[in-house]
């Protein structure tokens, strides 16, 4: 699984005009399943996410998590963070998992944020969507579990 996490003062998403997900201040998580993702890899993102220290304390350093600022988190689903773009012009999304299995895990990994106490907001799987949001800092972290 791939995330890229976005520290932010308020996001929303939105499908046709209509709103499906919106937080105030916590994080934007972007997530991809790739082919062989299982449970455990979305266990540890967000146990990960949730506890990442990437929110100031009150001397202003990144000392908190978004579980010690009552945050919340929006997810958003995004196989396009599979790409492969090395070769030619075109990426290549073969190794995104199939949409069955990407489904699931993405709805498992919104389950475990929750598990951590958080409110977690959703995109709509397989729509287009609009996506807004004011980043704070700005802070983005990418989050590959291929790569733990």
């Amino acid at each position: 699984m791939k995330a890229v996490v976005q520290r932010v003062m308020n996001a929303g998403v939105s499908v046709d005009g209509v709103i499906h997900g919106k937080i105030d201040s916590g994080l934007l998580v972007y997530l991809g399943v790739a082919q062989g993702d299982a449970k455990t890899d979305a266990d540890w993102l967000a146990e990960k996410i949730a506890n990442l220290r990437i929110f100031k304390d009150g001397d202003g350093r990144m000392n908190c998590s978004v579980k010690d600022t009552g945050g919340g988190v929006l997810a958003v689903s995004q196989f396009t963070l599979l790409a492969e773009a090395r070769k030619g012009r075109r990426p290549y999304y073969g190794n995104a998992a199939d949409p069955d299995t990407a489904k699931d895990l993405y709805n498992y990994f919104m389950d475990k944020i929750r598990e951590q106490g958080l409110v977690c907001e959703s995109g709509v799987f397989q729509a287009h969507m609009q996506v807004s949001y004011t980043n704070d800092g700005p802070v983005t972290i990418i989050l590959d579990t291929k790569e733990i």
